[in-house]
């Protein structure tokens, strides 16, 4: 017993160390947007009782999912320290296409969405690709493709700005569809928190097998807790209102699909290991060219998808997302959620802790009755901190000889 009792220490040690060498890089992990979410949530709900209804609940739910797609996405591409401004225009051209070939050419619905979201592969990887070839910085060449995709997208809505489509077909399907049934909601609550139990104990057993820091086991059961009270409660509450929405459903996927693929394959190792540096990945062996393009072609492709979903909320293609409001609040998802705007830094569970700071906001001014300027300037001042936070996470990591 006292053997294990110290070899227990020693790993709790070798865990405290790589925490306190997180903190001294600045790296406070997702608590702080956590905090600003639930003080968010609790100032609006003492302004107004109807806050954490499970009707408003269950269309903020509905509400993240478009700009979440997109911030996730933007996420892959800040990663490697580029920015992607093209992608309100690409969501926007993705919703004109698709109508135009649904209703304008009778082109079957599947098929119109296949050929929208290949549409927004196909421009951001051209985007990757004419950065790779010419040195031009990424910011100029996709600003040049939100002036060309914006303009096509208004093209191809013509002059009336607005296509609509059938309200019970599959786009539209896409926001309007919720599982009442209260066992596919907490089938979900209980197979994620299952997976990610397993997950964290694999992990561990890896990492101690090889003689690395790794979590303890009474923190893991702690988080598995906190996330099963988290996920049921989500599960109950939109139970009591629609069920849990197919827009929700499949914004998860799309989160747990791209967390995968950054943190646990060797691709994704390549693109972490060029947000440190593209000479120092050039010498690692890294294809740098082909990275970069596939990065710009996943947010493209992601793009076009948040696009069909902002399409069915409205079940109407129109010229709103490529006002610029889409892309702005992306891209400040992304790094309110915790991804670096310097690189080699963030993950796609960002997007999601963002956009929900973002839209909680947009929310809870709506039923207030403010008007859309406070909430532009609150939400500016929410990503002015979040950048500056880091910066400051930056300097730490120079400072200590880490970047």
């Amino acid at each position: 017993m006292a053997v294990r009792g110290r070899r227990y220490g020693e790993r709790f040690k070798k865990y405290a160390g790589a925490a306190r060498h997180r903190l001294h890089e600045g790296g406070l992990g997702p608590a702080p947007v956590l905090l600003t979410v639930a003080v968010i949530w609790a100032v609006f709900q003492g302004l107004n009782a109807n806050f954490l209804s499970p009707r408003n609940l269950s269309v903020l739910s509905v509400d993240i999912v478009g700009t979440g797609i997109i911030a996730v996405g933007v996420v892959f591409v800040l990663v490697i320290g580029e920015l992607d401004l093209s992608v309100g225009s690409l969501a926007g051209l993705s919703g004109a296409l698709f109508a135009t070939l649904n209703v304008n050419h009778g082109i079957p619905e599947w098929l119109a969405v296949l050929v929208a979201v290949a549409a927004g592969a196909a421009a951001g990887a051209f985007h990757g690709f004419v950065f790779t070839r010419t040195g031009v910085p990424a910011f100029v060449i996709t600003l040049a493709g939100l002036l060309a995709w914006n303009g096509l997208m208004l093209y191809l809505l013509g002059p009336e700005g607005t296509i609509n489509f059938s309200g019970d077909g599959l786009v539209a399907m896409l926001t309007a569809r919720h599982f009442g049934v209260p066992v596919a909601g907490y089938g979900v609550a209980a197979l994620g928190t299952a997976a990610y139990l397993a997950v964290s104990f694999h992990d561990r057993a890896r990492r101690a097998a090889t003689g690395m820091p790794c979590r303890p086991a009474a923190e893991i059961w702690v988080r598995t807790a906190l996330l099963t009270v988290v996920t049921f409660a989500t599960a109950h509450v939109l139970g009591r209102f629609e069920g849990v929405p197919l827009a929700l459903l499949v914004f998860l996927a799309v989160l747990v699909v791209s967390d995968l693929l950054l943190r646990r394959t060797t691709y994704g190792r390549r693109v972490l290991a060029l947000g440190g540096g593209a000479e120092a990945a050039l010498r690692a062996g890294v294809g740098v060219a082909w990275v970069q393009v596939s990065v710009f072609l996943v947010s493209g492709a992601l793009a076009a998808v948040g696009g069909l979903f902002f399409a069915s909320r409205l079940t109407s293609a129109t010229q709103v997302p490529g006002s610029g409001m889409l892309l702005i609040n992306a891209i400040a998802a992304a790094v309110i959620g915790g991804t670096s705007l310097f690189g080699g830094r963030g993950s796609t569970w960002s997007a999601l802790l963002g956009v929900l700071v973002i839209q909680s906001i947009a929310s809870g001014m709506a039923l207030l009755g403010v008007q859309p300027a406070v909430q532009f300037m609150i939400t500016g001042g929410v990503l002015l901190i979040a950048v500056v936070f880091d910066a400051l996470a930056r300097r730490a990591a120079v400072s200590h000889g880490r970047a």
